[in-house]
């Protein structure tokens, strides 16, 4: 293998494969799984040393972990950042991203846009903090530019939205941060780090569920927060070792693994759903598609500029709830499930799922429709794919 301090030179499949690895002295070719809660010290001193930050070796895997590290440097190495911290969920990600950074009386602006989970964070969570808060139109740049306040301190979106796939500029939204003195963070989920670079447009810190496309076979829950050594040091690493948010050593261990493909099957996904997105413009019952890459995506220009593709997830319209229910369950292979980012293809109903905490107005101006389905592409053979929804489509006849 290649030593560390080349494997930042090497393109991110090979880093995918190799990035991170300690081995142990029996010279596993796989990564080692270090099941343990604490560290053997060979003296007091030693004890004493670690603690102290001396000695740099494990304490205590709240803290960190042989088998965590090795995923955190990781994802480091294919993001191109200097740090990585890894938590228990993807919204433990969001969470410690973003309340690190503030305190009672700061200001934080999000765009309106966001996965439900996120949203409560920031219109219902930090506001019992004292922590102030705006939603934005996460498109419409001069709403960022009139939220700024002198109190704010960060900014948050995600891109491509979930589930209506519309877009925010992260570039000019970042230089809109940083002209006020605030920071960036993005969650990337839907575009994956191979997709799309967020910290390379101006972000300060991106977060992932890497429950979805990192894993990506329905196996384990994981965040991972990624910025540079001084945000990590700053804003995340201490409230995550006081409050406990941490990644387990087997799901760090299911990680790496599922790292080891994530080109291959985000690559895969990405051509499938392209392809499924032009069959089901050309279905007469399908209301509206969404696909960012595809000509007639509203902000198809802005998708071609910050994205290298148009992603795993496909969103369109039936008529309404009755039709999209009665599509989802007559499909035969695509399950209905409200993950995403798996092998196995699979839809969810956003309106009821996903977003039905928020108010059917809210969600209406949002453009999330009651007739909406997210479709998670898989890797199933997408001729399979395309057999199975005409046949769901043409129960709509029946």
């Amino acid at each position: 293998m290649a030593s560390d301090n080349r494997i930042a030179s090497l393109r991110p499949a090979t880093r995918l494969v190799h990035g991170g690895t300690l081995r142990s002295q029996f010279a596993e070719t796989s990564e080692a799984l270090f099941l343990t809660q604490g560290y053997v010290y060979p003296s007091m001193e030693a004890a004493e040393a670690r603690f102290n930050g001396e000695d740099p070796g494990f304490i205590y895997s709240r803290f960190s972990n042989p088998t965590v590290a090795m995923f955190e440097e990781r994802m480091a190495l294919l993001e191109g950042v200097e740090a990585a911290r890894a938590t228990a969920t993807g919204m433990a990600a969001v969470t410690a991203a973003i309340m690190g950074q503030v305190k009672a009386g700061d200001h934080v602006v999000g765009a309106k846009a966001l996965f439900g989970s996120c949203r409560y964070v920031i219109e219902d969570l930090l506001p019992r903090f004292g922590v102030e808060t705006t939603l934005v139109d996460g498109e419409d740049l001069d709403q960022w530019r009139s939220a700024m306040r002198p109190n704010t301190k960060t900014l948050f979106l995600e891109s491509p939205t979930n589930p209506t796939l519309s877009l925010v500029d992260i570039a000019a939204v970042a230089e809109i941060a940083h002209a006020g003195g605030a920071t960036l963070v993005v969650d990337n989920v839907f575009a994956t780090p191979m997709l799309q670079s967020p910290l390379q447009l101006g972000a300060d810190c991106v977060v992932y569920s890497v429950t979805k496309h990192v894993d990506g076979q329905g196996r384990c829950l994981g965040g991972v927060i990624l910025a540079s050594k001084a945000f990590i040091e700053a804003h995340v690493h201490n409230l995550l070792r006081q409050t406990g948010p941490a990644m387990s050593p087997f799901t760090a261990w299911v990680m790496l693994k599922g790292l080891e493909t994530l080109d291959l099957r985000v690559t895969a996904q990405n051509a499938a759903a392209a392809i499924v997105a032009d069959f089901l413009a050309e279905q007469g019952v399908i209301e509206r598609v969404i696909y960012p890459f595809r000509a007639d995506h509203p902000q198809h220009a802005l998708a071609k500029r910050q994205m290298r593709g148009g992603g795993t997830l496909v969103a369109f319209e039936l008529a309404n709830k009755a039709k999209a229910f009665q599509a989802a369950n007559a499909l035969r292979i695509i399950a209905i499930s409200n993950n995403l980012g798996d092998s196995k293809s699979l839809v969810t109903h956003p309106a009821t799922t996903t977003h039905q905490r928020l108010p059917a107005e809210v969600r209406a101006g949002l453009g999330i429709g009651e007739g909406m389905l997210r479709l998670s592409v898989g890797l199933e053979d997408v001729e399979d794919l395309k057999d199975d929804l005409s046949q769901a489509f043409e129960s709509l006849g029946r």
